[in-house]
Formats: C-alpha cells, sequence, structure tokens
C-alpha cells in the first residue's frame, strides 16, 4: 500500500477528492491523511499535494455551483432524493449562509454535508463566480493543509496504521468495505424510519385548501428560510414567515385552540416536521406539516400571494456577494 501511495497518490487523490465532493460516499480525509505522511517520509512533496487536491475540490465544487446557478432549488431537491440527510443540511447552511456570507465557504469542507450543499445553494442564490472561486478556494486549501499536517504531525502511527492494513490484506478491506456499506444502509434506514413516522400526522395540500374555506381556519407558517422566501416570493395566502431559527421565541404566541400547519419546500418537509414535533412536545396539539410543502401548492394550481423585498433581504445579498 505505501508502494502504491508513492507510485500513484496523487492519481487516486484527485480522483478521491474530486468524487467526494461531487457527493459519493467516499471520505476523502483518510486518503490526505495517508498522503501527508508519506510527505513527512520524503516520498511525496506537499506542494504537489495542494497542487492537485485543491483544484479537484474546486472542479467539483464549480460542477455544483453552475447546477444550482442554472437550475437553482431542484438541484437541492435532486440531492434530497438521493441523500440521506441534505434535508437537514440545507437547512443549516443556509442558516450559516444569512449569518457568515461569503465566509460561509471557508468552514464548509470541515462541516459534514456542508461541503456538498454550499456550492450549489451559492449558485442559486446568486452569488458571482469569481467570489464563489475565491472562497471556495481558500477553503478547500484549509481543509487539504489540515488533514495533510495531520499525517505529517503523526506520520509514524499512520504508517504503523498502514502496515497494520497489509499484513490482513484482504480481510482489512472486506472489513472496511462492509463497515462503509453498513453505514450507508443505516443513514438510509434512519431516514425512512423518521418519514414513515410522520406519514400519518402530514396534512395534504387538498386538506389545507378545504380547511382554509372553513369557519376556523389554521394558523398557516412558511417556515422557508429569507434567501428561499425572496428568491421564490409566492406563498400560501395567509401564511405567516417564521425563521426556524427563532421559531423557539415565537411559539408561546401561537394559539393551542387552532390548527397550525408548517411548510416548506420540498427540502424543507423534514425541518417542518421536526419543528412540529417541538410544539407537540410543548403542548401543541393541533400541529402538522404540510405533505409536499409549497411545491405541492403550486402544483395543484391554488391560489398564491406574493411577497415584497425588504432592506433586511438587500443586506442580506449584499454580505452573500450578490
Amino acid at each position: 500500500m505505501t508502494h502504491a501511495i508513492a507510485l500513484y497518490g496523487l492519481k487516486l487523490l484527485f480522483a478521491n477528492v474530486l468524487v467526494t465532493q461531487l457527493g459519493f460516499p467516499v471520505p476523502a480525509v483518510p486518503m490526505l491523511i495517508a498522503i501527508g505522511a508519506s510527505a513527512a517520509d520524503g516520498e511525496l512533496s506537499v506542494f504537489s499535494i495542494l497542487v492537485v487536491a485543491i483544484p479537484a475540490a474546486m472542479i467539483s465544487d464549480s460542477i455544483w455551483y453552475f447546477a444550482g446557478r442554472t437550475y437553482g432549488y431542484r438541484v437541492l431537491k435532486l440531492l434530497y432524493r438521493f441523500s440521506p440527510s441534505v434535508d437537514s443540511h440545507v437547512r443549516q447552511t443556509e442558516a450559516y449562509f444569512e449569518r457568515w456570507g461569503s465566509l460561509a465557504l471557508l468552514v464548509a469542507k470541515f462541516i459534514p454535508g456542508f461541503s456538498t450543499v454550499a456550492p450549489p445553494l451559492a449558485g442559486s442564490a446568486g452569488m458571482t463566480w469569481f467570489r464563489f472561486l475565491l472562497w471556495d478556494g481558500i477553503g478547500a486549501g484549509f481543509w487539504v493543509v489540515s488533514a495533510v499536517s495531520v499525517g505529517m504531525l503523526f506520520h509514524a502511527e499512520v504508517n504503523g496504521i498502514i502496515q497494520r492494513l497489509e499484513t490482513l490484506g484482504t480481510i482489512a478491506f472486506l472489513v472496511i468495505g462492509v463497515f462503509l456499506c453498513g453505514y450507508i444502509l443505516y443513514k438510509w434506514w434512519q431516514r425512512l424510519r423518521f418519514h414513515r413516522k410522520l406519514r400519518l400526522a402530514r396534512v395534504t395540500v387538498e386538506e389545507l385548501q378545504r380547511m382554509t374555506r372553513s369557519q376556523n381556519r389554521p394558523v398557516i407558517l412558511d417556515l422557508r428560510s429569507p434567501i428561499r422566501r425572496y428568491q421564490d416570493p409566492r406563498s400560501i395566502p395567509g401564511a405567516l414567515a417564521l425563521n426556524i431559527a427563532d421559531a423557539h421565541t415565537q411559539f408561546g404566541l401561537l394559539p393551542k385552540d387552532r390548527e397550525i400547519i408548517f411548510y416548506g419546500t420540498c427540502s424543507d418537509e423534514a425541518a417542518a416536521a421536526s419543528v412540529a414535533r417541538k410544539l407537540i412536545n410543548q403542548g401543541q396539539i393541533h400541529v402538522r406539516p404540510l405533505l409536499g410543502g409549497l411545491d405541492a401548492w403550486i402544483a395543484a394550481s391554488y391560489e398564491v400571494e406574493f411577497q415584497r423585498i425588504d432592506a433586511s433581504y438587500i443586506e442580506m445579498r449584499a454580505q452573500i456577494g450578490i
């Protein structure tokens, strides 16, 4: 294995970082650490590692950036379908962008799930490609240098682990492969179990339409982030905007004798359901998320109203670099 790293390490590193940043469940940090150990032993130069790894990450991120720029939140919906955890990471990533702007790209590679979601989100938010490349490149550099430095610092221990794996041979790789497959299946099982529990609680758009025409009209809350609300200003008539980050301060204002319906877009369903569950735990009985969110409401051709852009959104766009 040590000989293979010395001969093909840079090619393997490029491929590993490329597919990892494209979203495949193949970790790149172990390879970076192993490459760092080889650099400490003089088999590879640190400069060559940086020249290979950083562009590989930026190429993958740029692909996602332009996908988000071209197709907007449809790309995030695609990620939501195929990734077990994107539904929660989208909300978290949007919160980081709202708070830090472009600086959020500096830490994207260090936060699980954030690395895949941040580039298409930056593209869909309208960030310029030059600004994206600048901050994404610096963030990728920090990520690569950190992992390589760990490998160089603990090169003796890393080499010992590699030698142990070589002794175990094929069995070691089979065990690692089984572990990775088991982890992926476990994450999928968690997601399926979570959504199975929510299936009975959710309300359909047809039911909500009938409820809005009744005397006891439900309270409808829009859980989309400010970025997403102003990119698509359409909303269900009468819906109140509620930021998930500040939701706990507004829970006490919600009536306990009326139905409360939460909605977002497709990738917000899990977030909406999570808020509903918290409210139920606090004594709110009539709480349900909307099946399909705003996308399903629009697809059903029901009436929508349009929100206006205010000063806070203009400031946020400036911070993100749009």
